[in-house]
């Protein structure tokens, strides 16, 4: 017997719960449900992120994203201190490294003052006397910038949605929907039913899938990448007092490598983007076959574009150490070695078929990690006939070969699995 809602909201992270939370606060007496797949709520993107509070800076003025990151940051700086969640107004300096960068510098306090966004320039003396360790020749000083426990506010957000009579269920994946164009019939894996006149799709990496089992067929297609930092070890914290960002490039949709302070005391330098053999994949050896499936033909949508993606200068790549280069010249018509200058290159295996046929086969589970580590290498020769090789040294050192030389300051604890937006 199915159990009747007005609204099923699919996802339990910070997306999901704040829509079930407004639903219920400005409808009064609406019968809301939200259903998430772990026993947890906020385990997955909501959970893993920088932790960082955004003043809209980058955004278009006038743009939706520039609106909700503006209004948001207000709402946070009063919502926390009221519920006891941990926040911190710490600011962020934007940093020119040099006087090539100092156009782009210009360039975003252009935009912040059209998204009416208090900045401080900064010279080369006062950006000394606010981040002694930050070199550069000008900054810029955002002090509405901040940092919060996202997990605690999704607990506070809970509590509102439940105080207004939302059921939140825990461990309940959505298996099926039913839309018979009055109402919809969600199935979760305990085997119950339950009936709603509207279903609310907030689930995160998985949104398309939900969509799909609703009859949609949905344009977007999401990819799986992993963010690695590095994180600073406890007696070197000190060294950054803010949030340290460089100048963003506008060829790239990234902002760069970054300093961020968390609201736990720790300190991390990142992120690049890895792409990751699983959508939940958090370690180095996350496979999922399914997943892979669904990843090769987009592999090759993206191979033309392969040395834009993974050259790596002015921006972090979107494929750097998922996707390594194997040290071999890669320029285009090159040939094949020893085989004289009219010879083909070796065909070789694509990515979308390796990706397939690991997809079919089925891995023992003790070396699992080891064979989802092999396909990362089989997916970068893919694109290394694609990429030209990384220098390792001079002006044309890529971000991705930088952070690496940052072994000997940083210490590299495990990996922080973050999602990789623009930060």
């Amino acid at each position: 017997m199915s159990t009747e809602y007005d609204v099923v909201v699919v996802g339990g992270g910070i997306v999901g719960l704040a829509t079930a939370r407004a639903l219920v606060q400005q409808r009064p007496g609406l019968n809301v449900v939200l259903l998430e797949k772990e026993q947890r709520l906020a385990v997955h993107q909501t959970g893993r992120n920088s932790g960082v509070v955004h003043s809209g800076i980058y955004y278009a003025p006038g743009s939706l994203k520039a609106r909700y990151a503006k209004e948001g940051l207000e709402f946070l700086q009063r919502y926390c201190p009221e519920r006891g969640i941990a926040y911190e107004q710490c600011g962020k300096v934007i940093v020119a490294t040099d006087a090539g960068q100092v156009t782009g510098l210009d360039a975003v306090e252009r935009r912040a003052a059209d998204n009416g966004i208090p900045v401080e320039r900064l010279n080369q003396a006062a950006l000394a006397g606010r981040e002694p360790h930050a070199a550069g020749v000008a900054a810029l000083l955002v002090r509405s910038t901040g940092i919060v426990d996202y997990v605690g506010v999704c607990a506070a957000y809970r509590a509102d949605a439940e105080a207004g009579g939302a059921e939140v269920v825990t461990g309940a994946e959505v298996l099926d929907v039913d839309d018979d164009g009055t109402n919809v019939t969600v199935t979760t894996s305990g085997g119950e039913e339950r009936t709603a006149r509207m279903l609310v799709n907030c689930a995160g990496l998985h949104s398309d899938r939900v969509a799909r089992l609703a009859g949609l067929t949905p344009r977007a297609r999401i990819l799986p990448f992993r963010g690695e930092y590095y994180e600073l070890s406890e007696g070197r914290r000190d060294l950054v007092r803010h949030l340290i960002y460089p100048v963003p490039d506008p060829s790239f949709p990234f902002l760069g490598v970054h300093l961020t302070r968390d609201v736990h005391g720790g300190v991390h330098a990142g992120p690049n983007a890895v792409l990751a053999l699983a959508r939940e994949g958090y370690t180095l050896g996350s496979f999922s076959r399914r997943d892979v499936a669904e990843i090769a033909p987009a592999l090759r949508l993206l191979a033309p574009r392969a040395p834009a993606l993974a050259d790596g200068s002015g921006g972090v790549p979107a494929l750097p150490a998922a996707l390594r280069l194997r040290g071999r010249p890669a320029a285009a018509g090159a040939r094949g070695a020893g085989r004289g200058p009219g010879a083909r290159p070796r065909r070789r295996a694509g990515a979308g078929g390796i990706a397939r046929r690991l997809a079919r086969r089925r891995l023992p589970h003790r070396r699992d990690a080891a064979r989802a580590a092999r396909a990362q290498r089989a997916l970068a020769s893919r694109h290394s006939v694609h990429a030209h090789r990384e220098r390792t040294r001079g002006p044309g050192t890529s971000q991705a070969r930088r952070l690496t030389l940052l072994r000997s300051r940083f210490r590299p604890g495990p990996f922080k699995s973050r999602p990789t937006g623009r930060r």
